[in-house]
């Protein structure tokens, strides 16, 4: 449990908080619209589906606020950077934004579908009240004229339409209705198309649908200008609800029973998500500025396993090691960014990003680059970033574990180059003592790249005499008897077969226990940082791990989790 406190106890309080805070809205809206005396003849005419309806609509406010946050990246990164003096646990909090993201998104969802239930139950019986279904008084409240003190409670003003189709007239002919419906449709393609399998197979479809919360926004902010929910507001004399709700045939024509009055609630949504949405539009607009600067192909490099490789140059671009960047061609898609990992090191005059074939759009760039003739520059590249993964910690540890996965080692080249130059320069600030070094791969091929960085940081730490500054084993998960038989061959050769290091390729998956135990045992005293590009199923493996052999005593070994995410 202490060991679980270290690496999530800060995770788990903003949780708690956030969590707190949507509770406390809805239990407090929840009273308010039940127990007010100015909503006694709303709840009248609606019973409990009122509070049922507007409690929701708080906790939607408050999520709708912070939704948008979470993606502001150039918010983030300023924030890391302010976060520098505060320590590593403030800042990896920051590398959880999409998974707060999609927390923030759920509960959207689950209130959005209590408010649209309490709201068709509300829709329902305003109609039935209007018609006469219900006792004297509902139709009493239902038949006060609109007049210029706007008298009226139920917002079904005619009864001209069919009894069946008053509801939908209502939906579709106020401003809450219509853009409740508008709001609730892109909600639901947001949603539905944001899902794992879709996201991963279809990501073109995911990312022009997930632009449909620009409609959401728009719709949400003018959803309560129809003042649809109605309250009563003091008169002269007082209307008193306690004896004139059983006299309703007397209402002005005696003094204690004046015609009571309404009037709509003044919208709020509005004020919870302009500052948000002013935040984003800024971020949007930064991105537009750094897409209309120039960039520059220094070289363009195909790679074994259809991993293309491109080094770019954009004057006073700056970066850590482990950043990522937004990468936009519109020569395939004027609307379409993504996200790739760079390669490069800070001290490198150049940026440079490994692209493997994963989807339309990275097909269609590879496919580009291919036909170009030699030498040639590439189709314009719009460039946004860098911005700041939990990688750029790792100097910051004495001791850190890196494992990639795939595609997934991209953070740590820029990281063991970053080391290269470092060592080359004999760098003072260096606090980084030993590195552990796990690559796990699928196919030989995709070795091939990465082999040329790991043989020049070989022969960088036998000539420096710091053999054991990095340790670094590479696991093939997937194999067939061929492999199997070459490695045999070849075991007492000093380098390995497969791609040409001294360190020998493994074949199958590490036993993590017992790489963790070699850590500890290798390092008593230390902080570990242990940092992982790759699927979620390892991430939850590495971060069991990292509690299980964290020690209590903090003059012992401690392993801290951190995950790359985009």
């Amino acid at each position: 449990m202490a060991n679980w406190i270290i690496n999530n106890g800060l995770t788990a309080f903003i949780l708690i908080v956030w969590m707190g805070i949507n509770t406390f809205l809805f239990v407090w809206y929840y009273l308010l619209y039940d127990l007010r005396d100015q909503y006694f003849y709303t709840r009248h005419l609606l019973g409990s589906a009122l509070a049922w309806a507007r409690a929701p609509a708080a906790v939607l406010n408050f999520n709708c606020m912070l939704i948008l946050l979470p993606v502001c990246r150039n918010l983030l990164s300023l924030l890391r950077g302010s976060f520098g003096c505060c320590g590593r646990t403030m800042r990896k909090q920051l590398d959880h934004n999409l998974s707060f993201h999609k927390l923030v998104a759920y509960m959207i969802a689950l209130m959005t579908a209590v408010h649209v239930v309490a709201h068709l139950l509300n829709v329902e019986w305003y109609n039935n009240s209007r018609r006469g279904v219900y006792d004297e008084l509902s139709t009493a409240l239902s038949n006060l004229d609109d007049t210029t003190n706007t008298t009226y409670l139920n917002p079904i003003r005619t009864i001209d339409v069919d009894a069946q189709q008053s509801p939908t007239y209502l939906v579709f002919t106020t401003i809450a209705g219509l853009t409740g419906v508008i709001i609730t449709l892109a909600l639901i393609l947001i949603i539905t198309s944001s899902m794992e399998v879709i996201r991963r197979s279809y990501f073109e479809v995911f990312w022009y649908t997930h632009h449909l919360f620009i409609i959401f926004f728009i719709g949400l902010v003018f959803h309560g200008a129809g003042r649809i929910v109605r309250s009563q507001v003091p008169t002269t004399p007082p209307h008193n609800i306690t004896f004139c709700k059983d006299h309703s045939n007397q209402w002005g024509r005696i003094p204690d029973c004046p015609i009571p009055q309404f009037e709509g609630g003044f919208p709020q949504t509005w004020m919870w998500v302009i500052g948000p949405m002013i935040l984003y539009l800024c971020e949007r607009l930064l991105r537009f500025i750094r897409y209309m600067q120039t960039v520059r192909y220094r070289k363009i490099v195909m790679r074994p396993s259809k991993v293309l490789e491109l080094q770019l140059v954009k004057n006073g671009f700056k970066m850590e090691v482990g950043q990522y960047v937004f990468l936009n061609c519109p020569a395939i898609s004027q609307l379409e960014w993504h996200p790739f990992t760079m390669t490069s090191a800070p001290e490198e005059d150049f940026f440079s990003v490994h692209i493997r074939s994963a989807g339309d759009w990275t097909d269609k760039l590879i496919s580009i680059m291919q036909q170009l003739p030699e030498g040639a520059q590439g189709p314009k590249m719009g460039v946004d970033g860098p911005f700041g993964t939990a990688s750029e910690d790792v100097f910051d540890y004495e001791v850190s574990m890196l494992v990639g996965a795939g595609i997934g080692v991209t953070p740590f080249a820029s990281i063991l180059k970053s080391i290269w130059y470092k060592f080359k320069v004999s760098n003072p600030k260096l606090r980084t003592r030993k590195i552990y070094f796990y690559w796990l791969c699928r196919e030989t091929h995709a070795f091939e790249w990465f082999a040329d960085l790991l043989k020049g940081l070989e022969k960088e730490m036998e000539e420096r005499g710091m053999g054991d500054f990095l340790t670094y084993k590479l696991f093939l998960t997937s194999w067939d008897q061929s492999h199997a038989y070459r490695e045999g061959v070849n075991y007492d050769k000093d380098t390995d077969v497969v791609t040409g290091l001294k360190q020998k390729t493994n074949f199958g998956r590490p036993a993590w226990d017992k790489e963790f135990e070699q850590v500890r045992k290798e390092n008593p005293t230390s902080v570990v940082g242990t940092f992982l590009c790759g699927p979620q199923v390892l991430a939850k493996v590495l971060e069991k791990k990292c509690a299980k052999f964290s020690d209590v005593d903090p003059r012992k070994t401690k392993f801290y989790f951190n995950k790359e995410n985009f």
